[in-house]
């Protein structure tokens, strides 16, 4: 698979609900620079779940299909005053490695962590754009091996 073929990627992102105006921009932005960089809109399939914990499961049940080239797991985890947010951060980044090492897909984490509203909302565009260049780059490297 070649930089040409990207039009025929197959990517299942799947995104939190929890905190939706922030996870609403990342997932705009990544799912535009996908279509941007020429990847299929046909071929980009979007399933929402309760929250971040909820996004590793939901990308394993995918990456179990072997439909996908590629996983983005979107989100957003914002501080708040109790021990929680490291769980969800934690937790949320671990699952998603153990589906891809598991399934050898990529699977991208685009849940952003942040102390703050603000300072999600200054990096969704960048961080949601990133996201959809690594996951072409990775779908590409690993259908080349």
């Amino acid at each position: 698979m070649g930089e040409e073929d990207t039009k025929i990627l197959n990517v299942g992102i799947i995104y939190s609900r929890f905190n939706k105006p922030v996870v609403k921009e990342l997932l705009n932005s990544c799912v535009d620079q996908l279509i941007f960089k020429g990847v299929d809109e046909k071929h980009i399939l979007q399933k929402e779940v309760p929250g971040a914990l909820e996004i590793p499961i939901m990308i394993n049940a995918y990456a179990i299909t072997k439909k996908f080239d590629v996983l983005i797991g979107v989100g957003a985890v914002i501080r708040g005053e109790t021990y929680h947010f490291e769980v969800v951060s934690d937790q949320s980044a671990n699952g998603l490695m153990q589906v891809q090492l598991k399934h050898n897909i990529p699977v991208i984490n685009a849940i952003i962590t942040t102390n703050s509203g603000e300072e999600a909302f200054a990096r969704t565009k960048i961080k949601g754009k990133e996201a959809a260049d690594g996951a072409i780059e990775m779908a590409i490297m690993m259908g080349s091996v």
